[in-house]
């Protein structure tokens, strides 16, 4: 797959992150990731688990073996792959001046789908790994086998490029909040 470097172009550097180190653990940290697919002109979107390998530098995921984001893959396998973390909502006296503290990263790639048993356990069990690490297999849930394979598609998003963005405000920024602090339940 030819991979076009203005993928990762950030228009505003002052909040581009280069660290690779602060990229990939921000990938191992994120609970949660968006897996952006596409089908001839039809994008679409959708929240996934997920998991970061960083000695492959590839992501793993999984999902049912039909159903759009298989098609998709299968029809086109260009991938892009975001996760993301909002801060403190930071006001402004003007309403186009009113921003937020976030952080993310965007991964460009291109999503294989597993089809070699041994790579699908492994991939599931770095899954399992990242979200049941206190659990154990083979105590706390039977350990993964051939059987767990059945109606399951493993996908490996081979990374070929990524872009990340930060922004903190100092930690007095006045009148800054937390959305939570001011949701309230619609009616």
């Amino acid at each position: 797959m030819e991979f076009d470097p203005d993928f990762t172009h950030i228009r505003r550097k002052d909040r581009a992150v280069a660290d690779e180190a602060w990229i990939e653990a921000f990938l191992q940290r994120a609970p949660f990731g968006v897996l952006a697919t596409a089908q001839r002109d039809q994008p679409y979107v959708h929240g996934i688990l997920f998991t970061y390998d960083p000695q492959r530098r590839v992501i793993f995921m999984h999902s049912a073996t039909e159903g759009r984001t298989i098609a998709n893959v299968r029809l086109n396998p260009k991938i892009c792959f975001t996760v993301a973390e909002m801060g403190r909502l930071l006001p402004h006296p003007h309403a186009r001046g009113f921003s937020v503290e976030y952080s993310s990263v965007v991964v460009f790639g291109a999503a294989r789908l597993v089809n070699e048993p041994e790579e699908m356990l492994y991939g599931l069990g770095k899954i399992m790994e990242k979200y049941a690490p206190h659990l154990k297999p083979g105590g706390d849930y039977r350990p993964l086998s051939g059987a767990d394979l059945e109606g399951v598609a493993v996908y490996c998003i081979e990374i070929v490029g990524w872009s990340a963005k930060r922004r903190q405000a100092v930690e007095y920024f006045r009148g800054a909040y937390r959305f939570e602090e001011v949701i309230t339940t619609p009616r």
